[in-house]
């Protein structure tokens, strides 16, 4: 498959995405989320693959969604559904595939990264990984709200309306989010290892064990919660935040890292 942003390599019965924008840290951009949805509907169709492993490089697993983009052309309004719809959709595909996916995080997976790795099946956290919510920080909303799924009420408030977003791989670990923490050069290889062990299996019998795992989730209310909880972003965005506003605005005229800075430096307040 000829793809822009993502590298695709067939592993005997294992798929290998690599998310491969290396010069915006794997942020994902609309070319990326419409090549995603037509792998995994690639992967969907083929009974060869058993199982799927997800990755960014040594940087980074995925900065989030891409607010160059954003900065550049921003939605307005109602425009806002269909773009947060798009990204929600893609990023959940990894959690409905009848497939078992496994995230292999390497840097950050930050904002919209982090709920792709927590979306993924199994997440492998190398020792530098680094996991975080930020939104908030810059007055934008939680796109797929896994946070709360994977850990308790408290942290993920304390992650969430803070925008934490320096949780290390250890951390990460203690909170629920990953499965394990490995070397960070054994990560895809520890990741890729899971794979061909599920590969293995009987392909119905993971089909439906993982099909029956995620309704036990639906049962408990985790799609109408995320659902609910899109809605309110679709909300939040489409009425404009004044911090978001000036965010973008330093972000157009000194790029991300002056926007960062910009960010950051309102929050010191020791």
């Amino acid at each position: 498959m000829n793809t822009q942003t993502l590298i695709v390599e067939r592993d005997g019965a294992v798929m290998l995405i690599r998310l491969n924008r290396p010069s915006r840290l794997n942020a994902i951009n609309g070319v990326m989320l419409d090549e995603l949805q037509a792998v995994c509907d690639a992967i969907e169709a083929d009974d060869g693959v058993r199982a799927v492993v997800l990755t960014g490089d040594d940087r980074a697993f995925s900065a989030g969604f891409d607010l160059q983009d954003q900065a550049a052309s921003p939605p307005q309004g109602s425009q806002w559904e269909p773009v947060l719809r798009r990204d929600f959709d893609t990023i959940m595909r990894f959690w409905t595939l009848s497939k078992p996916t496994i995230a292999a995080v390497r840097g950050a997976a930050l904002a919209g990264g982090c709920e792709l790795a927590l979306a993924c099946d199994l997440t492998i956290a190398a020792e530098n990984a680094r996991f975080g919510e930020p939104e908030l920080k810059f007055g934008a909303g939680i796109v797929v709200m896994l946070v709360p799924w994977m850990t308790g009420p408290k942290q993920a408030k304390e992650i969430l309306l803070t925008g934490l977003d320096d949780i290390d791989a250890a951390e990460a670990h203690r909170l629920g989010l990953v499965n394990r923490v490995v070397p960070t050069a054994k990560t895809l290889e520890v990741a890729l290892g899971i794979a061909r062990r599920l590969a293995v299996v009987d392909p119905r019998v993971v089909r439906r064990t993982k099909a029956a795992i995620n309704e036990t989730y639906r049962i408990m209310g985790m799609e109408t919660a995320l659902e609910a909880a899109l809605a309110a972003d679709v909300l939040l965005e489409g009425e404009g935040s004044e911090d978001k506003r000036a965010f973008l605005a330093v972000l157009r005229e000194q790029g991300l890292k002056g926007a960062l800075a910009w960010r950051d430096a309102r929050f010191d307040v020791s």
